[in-house]
């Protein structure tokens, strides 16, 4: 059943400094990467993806073309700033999320592949469940996305600085978040060995 108050915020804005070229566009079974990541959201129960493009939008956004809709709504929003810091893409993908009425978001990452449309479920789920308004992924000693929100925290996600990810906002709710082991979103695709273990994930 599609969640249809939920959305993925998929952010894909960074110029890939330590790849050397836009990894947006590196192939990952047969498609580029960002189409991918956004297929994966799609097949999941959220309504619609926002993805956040920055650096080389102009490059990346045909890649998307092809994705399978599957009869939910994506829409591509354009971060300016994106260059000042993640904290600006979140704010620039929950903009247009709530402008669709959307009333929990999933932030995901376009260079964590391994992660899948059943992984994201979980955390919808998981929230449904419980009433836990963050459900966050742990993984590798961490914790951090994809991580689902509640609009009840969509003002601190808008009060980020520049520089800031969402992590902070995850520990500072203490007992407000729930987290769920999700090994496989320790491969993220930041350098071109991060690329050889993703394909061979």
């Amino acid at each position: 059943m599609i969640s249809s108050d939920n959305a993925v915020i998929l952010l894909a804005a960074g110029n890939s400094t330590r790849m050397g070229a836009p990894k947006q566009l590196l192939d990952f079974r047969g498609k580029p990467l960002l189409r991918h990541a956004l297929e994966t959201a799609l097949r999941s129960k959220c309504a619609g993806v926002v993805v956040v493009l920055g650096a080389n939008a102009g490059a990346i956004r045909p890649s998307l073309a092809e994705a399978e809709h599957g009869g939910k709504w994506v829409e591509v929003a354009e971060n300016p700033r994106w260059a000042e810091g993640m904290g600006t893409s979140i704010q620039a993908g929950l903009q247009a999320a709530e402008r669709r009425g959307t009333t929990g978001i999933i932030l995901a990452l376009a260079d964590q592949p391994l992660v899948t449309s059943a992984m994201l479920d979980r955390l919808v789920d998981a929230h449904a469940d419980t009433g836990m308004p963050i459900v966050a992924s742990q993984y590798a000693g961490t914790v951090g996305v994809p991580v689902f929100f509640s609009s009840e925290y969509f003002g601190q996600l808008l009060a980020l600085a520049p520089d800031q990810g969402c992590k902070g906002v995850i520990v500072k709710s203490g007992d407000a978040a729930l987290r769920i082991d999700c090994p496989e979103a320790a491969v993220d695709v930041d350098t071109p060995e991060d690329y050889k273990t993703a394909l061979n994930g």
